[in-house]
């Protein structure tokens, strides 16, 4: 039986229930949605004893503010947003017990812009299409298919470990995310390089772009030097991933990011390594980035690379030295 252990008192500027994504459905159309950092996300869960993708709090920019209704153990992970328990600054990327009747609130921004509570047990809500992430535009998922509002309940899943079991696990300094210095974003070039002028494809490799205020889940708006097509910037929809950087005929970039549509009709002039995709989600509006050509051979080494420390993390109970 799953406990109702949150309140809702202040909902934040956009906060939302997400696991790891919808998967197994684009070819009907459906948005895979899920956790804007799946790294921090997954973290979270494995330092409060979870499955790596339980469903977990997404928060954005400007936090809620919560009611612990029952004894719990959490791990916020990701941006810095200044959480802090009954107005006591508690730490990012370790797992801490909170008692009933306590408040978790959140102040300025300090590095990045999305946080991530996992919470023992993960957050129960109804599963559709092997996922509980919310898709607002399809109202689908998470609390009701929406942000969630004051007076909101939210419930866990039932624990099989003891709480004292997975309190004090924490994430060693040299492996959190430094978001504010990463202005290099690695990416595969194409499919539609050749769509492009070869002017263009060495503008995107050596200008910064900055980050639109028209930017959301769905996909980040970049501002920078113009990318020039060949013949017009459209093509026969074709699929898009996370990370597929379009190019409209307006030859501003566009990075999609979680709540992307499955097709696309622009042309792809790269895409974002599955690893940097977190850094560049944890991206504020005018924010500069680069990027940088690598082969899909390091693209996949990273990846590689990156799961290792996951699974060491889970190995070690969180703690890696």
């Amino acid at each position: 039986m799953s406990n109702t252990i949150i309140e809702v008192v202040k909902p934040g500027l956009a906060t939302s229930v997400q696991d790891l994504g919808r998967t197994g459905f684009q070819q009907y159309g459906v948005v895979v949605a899920g956790a804007m950092d799946s790294f921090a996300l997954q973290v979270g869960n494995i330092l409060v004893g979870n499955p790596r993708g339980a469903a977990g709090l997404e928060i954005v920019i400007m936090g809620p503010e919560l009611r612990i209704l029952e004894d719990t153990v959490i791990a916020i992970c990701g941006a810095d947003l200044s959480p802090k328990l009954n107005g006591e600054r508690i730490p990012g990327w370790k797992s801490i017990v909170v008692r009933k009747g306590q408040i978790i609130t959140f102040g300025q921004p300090q590095d990045g812009a999305y946080a991530y509570i996992a919470v023992a047990g993960g957050i129960e809500t109804p599963v559709v299409m092997g996922s509980r992430s919310t898709y607002t535009k399809a109202a689908i998922g998470g609390f009701k298919g929406r942000y969630l509002q004051k007076g909101d309940h939210l419930a866990s899943r039932p624990l099989n470990i003891s709480l004292g079991s997975v309190t004090g696990r924490g994430l060693s300094q040299e492996f959190i995310p430094n978001y504010k210095n990463a202005e290099k974003i690695r990416v595969i070039t194409g499919p539609d390089q050749s769509a492009f002028e070869k002017s263009s494809i060495e503008q995107l490799l050596s200008s910064s772009y900055k980050v639109s205020a028209q930017s959301d889940r769905m996909g980040y708006r970049l501002e920078g030097p113009e990318l020039n097509h060949v013949d017009g910037a459209d093509i026969l929809s074709d699929a898009v991933l996370a990370g597929t950087i379009q190019v409209p005929a307006n030859g501003q970039p566009i990075i999609l990011l979680a709540d992307r549509q499955t097709t696309g009709g622009y042309t792809r002039i790269a895409t974002v390594i599955s690893i940097d995709l977190p850094f560049v989600a944890q991206k504020f509006t005018g924010s500069e980035l680069q990027f940088e050509a690598v082969q899909v051979e390091d693209a996949q080494m990273l990846y590689v690379e990156r799961e290792r420390l996951l699974k060491k993390i889970s190995l070690g109970a969180g703690q890696v030295d």
